[in-house]
């Protein structure tokens, strides 16, 4: 029967990596629609913010509180997947606790470890449950998480409880069973041994039932909340390491010239001007929809968490206006989502037309409310900079769609006339200091 329960065990591991490896490959696909762009340069400044920011959680702890929990959750993840090693060594060979002989006392004291760190991520997610259901962090209640975006985040709570309480509740019954010499002593349980008082009346069938209950729920468990990553905010998990190293280390608000633009604006101002090898004149400007953003745009929005610490340190969003950082985010992604439902849908290679674009998301009222000040990008976590889209969807407005508020189609009328943003003429530029003399 033990082959059997190997074949099982196969079969559940295979499946569950097959439909995540799909999920993955997708997900790089929508990412590849944006524009290519080169994000090569200082691969150890790069490597260092990644080690700082990802793997440090540096931004997570300007907020104490739920910069401690979210790290209890965090290091609970990385490190109780130790013990999910085990677990695939021992379904597919049919061993129990291998690492337990090789590893002796050491083992012991992972186990208890692992014990106190599974009751960490308990009581974090249940600190994160209160906040957002109890306290209401107003963050938490914005417009844009109203329906699944909040179903989302508690799902995940839920989830990292049941997977925590079935890990503590198998080495209960399993400490039960070494007591009465039915299994091997192996490990240290001073967490689950609160619950042996539960079991301590059953029979040994009934334990090494309930026992393997649990393992198998646990492993199975691991498999579902994997295959669900891709569809949830949770895909931060993933996504957060290479989102963090190809962010950018340009000071905040450094804005990047359009070369096209410029080239353009070159070859007016001199006819006679050699054509750069391999130019083309630009198709468009700015970004309509998706795929006119960089792919790292893209993979910013993948990235995203749903934290709301952009929008809680936003001016405009802080004063009442539409605009919100976390918003532009989750409507980016929601629109590269519906993009490659319908790819696949089409069966094309590209961006089918269905009618609508980023634009469709993503009203001007947002997009002109941003100061571009950069405390959004500032306070994200994980680097994401929400301006940048911004920046480009404000370009298609201006330049293809000449949709700028009143007030700036002014200045831009006075900057061509009068080469300054006032209303004035030229040639009485020095007037103010005649004037004042």
């Amino acid at each position: 029967m033990q082959w059997i329960q190997q074949l099982v065990f196969l079969l559940c591991l295979a499946t569950g990596i097959e439909f995540f490896r799909r999920s993955v490959l997708q997900i790089r696909r929508n990412i590849k629609l944006g524009r290519d762009i080169d994000i090569s340069d200082q691969p150890k400044e790069r490597i260092k913010q990644t080690l700082l920011v990802a793997l440090g959680q540096s931004k997570m702890v300007r907020r104490p509180v739920a910069g401690f929990f979210h790290i209890l959750i965090y290091v609970g993840f990385v490190l109780i997947n130790i013990e999910v090693l085990e677990i695939l060594i021992d379904g597919l060979f049919g061993t129990h606790r291998v690492f337990a002989g090789p590893l002796g006392g050491i083992y012991n004291a992972a186990i208890a470890f692992f014990e106190w760190l599974a009751l960490g991520v308990l009581i974090a997610c249940v600190v994160f449950l209160f906040r957002r259901y109890v306290q209401k962090i107003p963050r938490f209640t914005m417009r844009e998480m109203k329906g699944w975006p909040t179903k989302d985040a508690t799902i995940i709570l839920f989830v990292e409880i049941v997977l925590m309480g079935a890990l503590l509740q198998m080495n209960a019954a399993e400490q039960v069973l070494q007591a009465r010499g039915e299994m091997a002593a192996h490990g240290s349980f001073p967490v689950s041994s609160w619950f042996v008082p539960l079991y301590d009346g059953m029979s040994n069938s009934a334990l090494h039932l309930l026992e393997r209950s649990f393992w198998w729920f646990h492993f199975v468990g691991i498999l579902l909340f994997l295959n669900y990553l891709p569809f949830s905010k949770h895909w931060h998990i993933i996504m957060a390491f290479p989102n963090v190293y190809f962010s950018s280390l340009k000071p905040k608000g450094a804005f990047d010239n359009m070369q096209s633009v410029t080239t353009e604006v070159k070859l007016m101002m001199d006819p006679s001007g050699a054509v750069p090898e391999g130019y083309e004149p630009p198709a468009g400007f700015g970004a309509k929809d998706v795929n006119d953003l960089t792919w790292k745009n893209l993979m910013d929005a993948y990235t995203c968490t749903e934290c709301g610490r952009c929008s809680s340190v936003c001016p405009a969003n802080i004063t009442g206006k539409l605009l919100s950082p976390r918003k532009v985010m989750m409507d980016t992604r929601d629109r590269l989502e519906e993009v490659g439902k319908a790819i696949n849908q089409s069966g094309a290679k590209e961006m089918p037309d269905d009618g609508k674009n980023l634009h469709s998301y993503i009203s001007s009222e947002e997009l002109w409310a941003c100061t571009t000040c950069n405390a959004c990008a500032d306070a994200c976590p994980v680097n994401i900079n929400p301006v940048d889209i911004i920046m480009q969807m404000r370009q298609y407005l201006v330049m293809e769609q000449s949709a700028a508020p009143s007030e700036l189609n002014g200045m831009f009328t006075n900057m061509e006339n009068n080469g300054a943003p006032w209303q004035f003429n030229q040639n009485d530029k020095g007037a103010w200091a005649k004037a004042d003399s």
